[in-house]
């Protein structure tokens, strides 16, 4: 069988994620060629990651403390936020699960019916390792025997996004991608399938392919510009349309989780690096300015800037279709949720694992572009659920733009599963998706979505059996996470950054 001719149109994290990922996992049966300029450049401000980054990196054999050197990378327990259900609030969304549940009753439900109770119970934080080990600054790597209490959380990186596509650049072409330098002006197209066939350079040079992936970024350039495919704009939802970017000297903890901090109009950004912090401010331009963003910015972090603020504009929303004729978008080209999550790079690894596993093996199947369309479709819609509660689920009203998402109409698929959990603490569970019970859980209970029953099953055991056993776990985790090293320590024995400034 002759090899599939895949064009890359585009670079950064999505196009060498991908060419990597095709390079490496699927050889002799594509010949990967990139095409990217370095005159357009990347948006390179997404530096924070879910744990399934891992799995992406693991499979391409990559060395976990040489990369995260190499990017200055630090670990993430989960993140932290502030002043999202009341001015004041603090909780952490962690990477793990909390507590241990009995047969089919999630932990949590245990907790609330003591809590209904008016039980003396520690928080629900308390019993996870994720968020104990993230409030004492503590950080080991989790345990691989199911039976023990430090597997009971994951992690994922925090990383200098600009350093990992070059990363990635040098284990594709390794594995024997090749890149081609130059700036596309025109796409060519079948007269009559309407299949791309090659893309031409501005010195003429035309480069012909029988799949084609779009890695352009906001630019869209195949999707958009060229098979001009529908965008769904969820705006209405998720209004946030502008994020004005600024590293900065780090004074504060080099904290293992991302700060998310809310502000009068949008949120606030933390991210620690090795070498430094990332901020950004993320808002509406409906409530603010970009000139007020910048000095809202400016005035809010913690220690010296290292580069101007720089503004990213953006629409919430995704393509109908993110693989059309021949050509499959990855990445900002299929659609854009904001980074309040750290989703944008999990969305672009479960577009190339589904592209993996329904690579064409000659022509394109219509039933395997369906199911990657059905897919992506799905990673989108639940995610856009899941960043739309973190608004509605807001007690704020100090501002017009707290006041809009506390009072807007969500989707349905969202008030059905906030109903769910308001009844009697039901985590609408699904076999696909990113976000699991526990990231729900944390996300409901803390902003105040509080439940007002429980699932009955939780009622046999005695209170004060109960009781007794979340005290013993409470005390463990906090004994288990106390005996770590310090976050900043491990790094620096674990994996020192190469090439620091």
């Amino acid at each position: 069988m002759a090899m599939q001719r895949v064009v890359i149109v585009g670079g950064g994290t999505a196009g060498w994620m991908t060419a990597a990922a095709l390079a490496k996992l699927l050889p002799g049966q594509c010949d990967v060629r990139l095409v990217e300029s370095e005159a357009i450049g990347i948006v390179g401000v997404g530096e924070a990651t879910l744990p399934h980054i891992r799995a992406f990196n693991e499979r391409l054999g990559i060395d976990e403390a040489d990369f995260m050197a190499a990017t200055r990378a630090t670990f993430k327990l989960g993140i932290e936020f502030e002043n999202w259900g009341r001015i004041g609030d603090s909780y952490i969304h962690p990477f793990g699960t909390f507590g241990p549940g009995m047969g089919e009753v999630d932990f949590h439900q245990f907790w609330l019916r003591l809590r209904q109770q008016g039980m003396d119970v520690p928080d629900l934080d308390r019993f996870s390792m994720a968020c104990t080990m993230a409030r004492m600054n503590r950080f080991a790597l989790p345990s691989r025997d199911p039976r023990q209490l430090n597997s009971t959380f994951g992690y994922a990186y925090q990383f200098d996004a600009t350093l990992y596509a070059p990363y990635l650049r040098a284990i594709a072409e390794k594995m024997g991608a090749r890149r081609t330098e130059g700036r596309i002006v025109t796409v060519h197209r079948d007269g009559e399938s309407g299949d791309v066939t090659s893309v031409e350079l501005e010195s003429g040079e035309k480069i012909e392919g029988d799949l084609f992936v779009d890695c352009s970024g906001f630019v869209s350039l195949l999707l958009d510009k060229t098979l001009s495919e529908p965008f769904e704009d969820w705006s209405k939802w998720l209004l946030n349309d502008r994020a004005t970017a600024m590293p900065c000297r780090t004074e504060g903890a080099v904290t293992p989780f991302t700060g998310v901090i809310a502000m009068p109009f949008g949120w606030r950004w933390r991210i620690p690096l090795q070498h430094r912090t990332g901020n950004g401010y993320v808002y509406s331009s409906q409530f603010l300015s970009d000139e007020d963003a910048a000095t809202a910015l400016i005035g809010a972090v913690e220690g010296e800037r290292i580069a101007e603020p720089r503004v990213l504009r953006f629409k919430a929303g995704r393509r109908r279709r993110s693989w059309v004729n021949n050509c499959v978008g990855v990445g900002l080209a299929s659609g854009f949720l904001e980074p309040l999550e750290s989703t944008s790079i999990y969305l672009i690894q479960a577009a190339i694992t589904a592209l993996l596993e329904l690579f064409p093996e000659k022509q394109i199947s219509p039933v395997d572009r369906d199911e990657f369309n059905r897919l992506i479709d799905l990673e989108y819609d639940r995610i856009r659920d899941f960043l739309i509660l973190h608004y509605h689920a807001t007690e704020r009203t100090d501002t017009p733009y707290w006041d809009y998402v506390r009072t807007m109409r969500i989707p349905d698929t969202l008030a059905e599963k906030m109903e769910l959990f308001r009844r009697r603490g039901r985590v609408v569970k699904y076999r696909e998706g990113v976000f699991l019970d526990a990231s729900w859980v944390a996300v409901y209970l803390g902003q105040r979505v509080i439940p007002e029953g429980h699932d009955l099953r939780a009622d046999p055991p005695s209170a004060e059996s109960l009781v007794a056993g979340m005290q013993k776990l409470a005390a463990d985790i906090q004994g288990l996470a106390g005996g770590m090293e310090d976050h900043a320590a491990y790094l620096r024995r674990y994996c020192p950054m190469k090439d620091a400034a």
